[in-house]
């Protein structure tokens, strides 16, 4: 990979809540396109990660870059303010597992707001291609719904649509379908690979091995703060290095083959 393809730099990354690390010296880099999987059992740091590589935790250790441009530390070397924090952070889609909508705002109108608000972009134009991605999620019937109307898989696809339209960079999925009903999860997932299929640089936390197994580029697997392994699905799945990996994998095989993920 070279420094020119790097969307996404995490370089000795640690984090501490009290005396529990809960990161220790994350490294790892995503190139233009790819789609990287991040798995782990509960408690590995898998959502800390991600929170702290758009800075909604702070690292207490590392950088973090984004197309070669410092995340939180800027020119001066000094920690950015809100309004600097904010500016990168329209480069960078995020989608939660609690789907975060503005209950008071239509679907559309959701999708909307930030383009128009904070990247002061022309409305209509932002209208055009809100309506767009709604129909890109199969959504195009629902514009003038409200989120309390939705069901939980409708909610995670606005969730989607509503990274989307902020024109990113970087696309970090939280546990996207950790929240739904099972019957659901597939409808979102659908979407999810048909963007990995389209080439958007994502880095997804999830449960959802078939997902990581079909649409991911490469594999990095978390245990207690730690990067244990990381490798192309393939080899990951059929014949892990590590130990730890194995009996992850072996637990989660078994947990499908029961009717889980």
């Amino acid at each position: 990979m070279t420094v020119a393809s790097r969307v996404l730099d995490v370089a000795g990354v640690s984090k501490r809540f009290g005396a529990l690390e809960v990161l220790s010296d994350i490294s790892f880099q995503v190139a233009k396109g790819e789609t990287v999987c991040v798995l782990g059992p509960s408690g590995s740091g898998k959502s800390t990660l991600l929170r702290c590589i758009n800075w909604l935790e702070r690292p207490d250790a590392g950088q973090i870059y984004l197309n070669g441009a410092q995340i939180g530390v800027n020119g001066a070397g000094l920690v950015m303010n809100d309004r600097e924090l904010s500016r990168i952070r329209t480069r960078i889609g995020m989608v939660f597992q609690h789907f975060a909508l503005w209950p008071h705002l239509t679907v559309l109108q959701n999708l909307m707001e930030a383009p128009v608000q904070v990247q002061k972009r022309p409305r209509s134009e932002v209208r055009d291609e809100a309506l767009e991605l709604l129909a890109k999620v199969g959504l195009g019937d629902k514009r003038d719904s409200f989120p309390a109307k939705l069901s939980g898989g409708q909610k995670q696809r606005v969730g989607i649509a509503r990274a989307l339209a902020m024109r990113p960079d970087l696309l970090l999925f939280d546990e996207p379908t950790s929240a739904l009903d099972p019957e659901l999860v597939g409808e979102v997932l659908v979407v999810m690979r048909e963007l990995a299929r389209e080439g958007r640089t994502m880095v997804v936390v999830t449960h959802e091995m078939g997902f990581a197994r079909d649409a991911a580029t490469r594999i990095l697997f978390l245990d207690r703060g730690r990067v244990v392994e990381t490798a192309a699905p393939e080899p990951f799945f059929s014949s892990p290095e590590t130990e730890r990996a194995r009996q992850f994998i072996q637990r989660y095989a078994g947990h499908a083959a029961n009717g889980g993920c």
